[in-house]
């Protein structure tokens, strides 16, 4: 087994999202959104520091409120992974440290997700590898939303490609949903971690054709011949993209709490 290496989790926090803005403060059961991302990562005991990177003195006033770690970060950072690598190298992190991209907007973050993230980097071919992520099973009729990322894998684990596409393409029909069948859809989740090197390598490279196509950031790293590792998880994601998303949330927070 290799030894896994330091590991830094950074959550991205912007205050200028499109489609929410000051998401990263909305209130949920008493609480900013980011505080319960942040709590939620804190319980996955393989980290050497969690701390929250933003670009607003309004959410770094309420990281101080909460007692959580933050970091001011540039505004004119054009992606989260920009602003991870800022945080970073902030942290002083080094080459072979891991650094894990966690989303601001996942308040229901399972902590063994996490650890699941970071097994790659400690397992026998560890030393080899440069980035992991998340997968998971979904049902396939789900698999013709675009706002859905889809990934195949090789025999190895490792990400053939990204598409907000159906992929694989079930040409006749009766492929099986399911994991004992290795063939099912498999949901991307967008949890990354990376080896500090890779990471500096990867925001360096100039987005490809692929990535500007399909507006997904993580085909850089195919495009570029970086191996990003991939491990199947059985837990789900509960993203906050919406308004309308956070009564779904509470939701599911108050059932888990009866």
């Amino acid at each position: 087994m290799h030894t896994l290496p330091p590991c830094f989790g950074i959550i991205p926090a912007r205050y200028d999202s499109s489609r929410f803005p000051g998401k990263p403060l909305v209130d949920i059961l008493g609480k900013p959104m980011f505080v319960h991302v942040y709590e939620r990562a804190r319980a996955c005991p393989l980290f050497a520091r969690v701390v929250l990177a933003t670009d607003d003195v309004r959410i770094l006033d309420a990281a101080k409120a909460w007692n959580v770690p933050a970091l001011m970060t540039s505004r004119e950072h054009v992606s989260g992974t920009d602003r991870v690598l800022e945080a970073a190298r902030l942290l002083g992190a080094g080459p072979d440290a891991v650094v894990v991209n966690i989303q601001g907007d996942e308040p229901l973050l399972e902590p063994d997700m996490l650890a699941e993230l970071l097994a790659p980097f400690a397992g026998p071919a560890g030393a080899e590898v440069q980035a992991t992520t998340l997968a998971t099973v979904f049902d396939r009729a789900e698999a013709a939303n675009p706002d859905r990322v889809k990934v195949v894998l090789d025999a190895r684990g490792r990400a053939l490609y990204f598409s907000r596409a159906a992929i694989p393409f079930d040409r006749d029909g009766d492929a099986h949903d399911g994991k004992s069948h290795g063939v099912g859809p498999l949901l991307h989740i967008g949890l990354y971690g990376y080896r500090m090197a890779t990471l500096e390598r990867f925001a360096a490279l100039p987005p490809g054709a692929l990535e500007r196509t399909e507006k997904l950031e993580q085909l850089r790293l195919l495009e570029n011949g970086i191996p990003l590792h991939v491990a199947v998880t059985c837990h789900q994601c509960h993203g906050v993209d919406r308004p309308e998303d956070v009564e779904r949330i509470v939701k599911i927070m108050l059932e888990h709490t009866k």
